[in-house]
């Protein structure tokens, strides 16, 4: 017991390695590679640029103010200097609360880990682990050993986070792209969970076509991804497909991939040279890449061309998932289907929504036949921004019952499994249940009277969607929101047809999209216009 005791005051007198490097952070450093005006913790920025500083626009930089004990750089200046200098310091803050955090060794806590979907196989185990008033990580996670948990390289960051760039072996996993010009420039680095599609124009010789390394499929796939960052753990690049394309656009998918294609001259021609390279990245949900893809077309290159356009594609998915398709990042793209889904039965609360078959909305598809009983199942998709209409004949004879004729007619308009949500956003995701909009469902009824029938009957006859959308975030780039959405069914009520007679109806389903932003207001006043006559040498020597 002495001993323990001796132990456990030993651990509480040693502070436990800072995870945050404070002198590395900068929340005004918000230009890349250059420097932020009385920005004092800016890497970009020289002694020059801080001569030229009035005051530290952030003087201080902490780490999580909840700690016990902690570092915090202090910035200044020094304005009785010639020039003025910026003065650096690393102290030592202790937080005079009684209620803090002596040691962040709950590993768990230091990275975002995305949290599971209930399911009806998985619902009993997550309800019996987090069901009850508490719940506790492992006790094994607890351990107060902090020298233990803090090695010398304890606060680097040992998983890709959003927008890191993926590093190899020798530097990182380039994505060319245009820079200044439309030439392709190999500095561009590809981020982590930042899907990219480029296009940039690459100078090419054909007698030189096999020195050129942006053309051969070994300059994009030698270098092995590190799993993750400053790991030995190494992610080889495998080739998943090779697409050859002729000088005349025709374009091939060979049946092997895994004999490697170089660019060589043939008959005057550079062939296999790269004209495109799509990667894919497959990725765990604490950061881990763990598989990395490559799809090549290779072309021809004639000895008249002078330069070719390569275009490169990187996208990420997340591993035991199936990729969504989107309909734009973050807002609506014009001319993409609007994407919707259904919320999970029996659960208490929303755990997320499931999509449908093609997690689209969908309308009633024209025929040719025009037959509302032949389209029955024919769906086309609602685009977003476009207004559409479409419709069919419905002939109705003496002898069709009333109650199975309106249930086929629901099926007509509605489809089989018409949708209760969409994602208010083009890239919403499943789990964020905020980003979905219910789906009003309105029902209005018309008379249609006929003296020459006998009983009544109620059939649907129209479905109108009504989508209400709205520019979201920048007046520079605009994005577009989904904020309402309301389906009515409009039904006409009918009445028996006598024996031998027949009645055609016309089938509408109808789709509008409605911009209700509100005019941007203008941050300024316009200037009050004083009405003087100047000097005639009043701009001299200038006109």
């Amino acid at each position: 017991p002495a001993d323990t005791s001796d132990a456990s005051q030993a651990r509480a007198r040693s502070a436990p390695a800072p995870v945050t490097d404070v002198s590395k952070l900068c929340v005004c450093d918000l230009l890349v590679a250059q420097c932020d005006a009385n920005c004092c913790c800016d890497p970009d920025c020289s002694a020059d640029d801080f001569s030229l500083f009035t005051t530290c626009s952030v003087p201080v930089v902490t780490g999580d103010s909840q700690l016990c004990r902690q570092k915090a750089a202090v910035y200044s200046l020094d304005v009785e200097a010639n020039p003025p200098e910026r003065i650096f310091k690393l102290i030592d803050q202790v937080n005079p609360s009684i209620f803090c955090i002596h040691a962040t060794n709950y590993k768990q806590a230091l990275y975002l880990k995305s949290p599971e979907i209930p399911t009806p196989e998985n619902f009993d185990r997550l309800l019996d682990k987090f069901g009850g008033a508490t719940f506790s990580a492992e006790p094994d996670s607890w351990n107060l050993d902090t020298d233990a948990q803090n090695p010398p390289d304890a606060n680097e960051t040992y998983r890709y986070e959003y927008g890191v760039p993926v590093q190899t072996e020798d530097a990182f996993l380039r994505l060319p792209s245009p820079v200044v010009s439309s030439w392709c420039s190999d500095a561009n680095p590809a981020g982590f969970l930042v899907n990219q599609a480029t296009k940039c124009i690459r100078p090419v010789s054909v007698e030189k076509c096999d020195s050129i390394q942006a053309l051969s499929m070994l300059f994009y796939i030698n270098s092995s991804i590190l799993a993750v960052p400053k790991s030995s753990q190494m992610v080889n690049i495998t080739v998943q497909s090779i697409v050859v394309q002729s000088l005349n656009g025709m374009r091939t998918l060979l049946n092997s991939s895994d004999v490697l294609r170089l660019p060589m001259i043939l008959d005057g021609l550079c062939i296999n040279a790269v004209l495109g390279v799509n990667y894919h990245i497959t990725h765990t949900d604490t950061g881990e890449i763990i598989e990395a893809a490559a799809a090549f077309v290779l072309g021809a290159i004639s000895k008249e061309a002078l330069s070719i356009e390569q275009s490169f594609e990187i996208s990420f998915t997340q591993e035991n998932t199936q990729p969504v398709p989107l309909s734009g990042n973050p807002g609506y793209v014009v001319g993409l289907p609007v994407r919707a889904g259904f919320r999970p039965q029996g659960y208490p609360f929303p755990a997320g929504f499931l999509s449908n078959k093609h997690s689209q909305l969908t309308i009633l598809q024209s025929t040719s036949t025009q037959d509302c009983l032949a389209a029955q199942g024919a769906r086309a998709p609602v685009l977003f921004g476009y207004n559409m209409i479409s419709g069919c004949k419905l002939r109705i004879t003496a002898a069709m019952k009333c109650q199975p004729l309106a249930e086929t007619l629901l099926d007509v308009l509605k489809g089989q499994s018409f949708p209760e949500y969409v994602a208010s956003f083009g890239n919403s995701q499943a789990q964020d249940v905020l980003d979905w909009v219910p789906i009003t469902q309105l029902h209005i009824s018309e008379q249609m009277i006929s003296t020459t029938l006998q009983s009544s009957c109620q059939i649907p006859v129209a479905l109108g969607i009504e989508v209400k959308w709205a520019k979201y975030g920048s007046l520079v780039n605009p994005q577009a929101r989904i904020v309402n959405v309301t389906a009515t069914i409009t039904t006409t009520t009918l009445k028996q047809l006598s024996s031998g007679r027949e009645k055609i109806i016309p089938i509408t389903s109808s789709v509008v999209f409605t911009d209700i932003s509100s005019p941007a207001e203008p941050s300024y006043k316009a200037w009050p216009t004083i009405n003087i006559k100047l000097p005639f040498d009043f701009f001299y020597p200038f006109v």
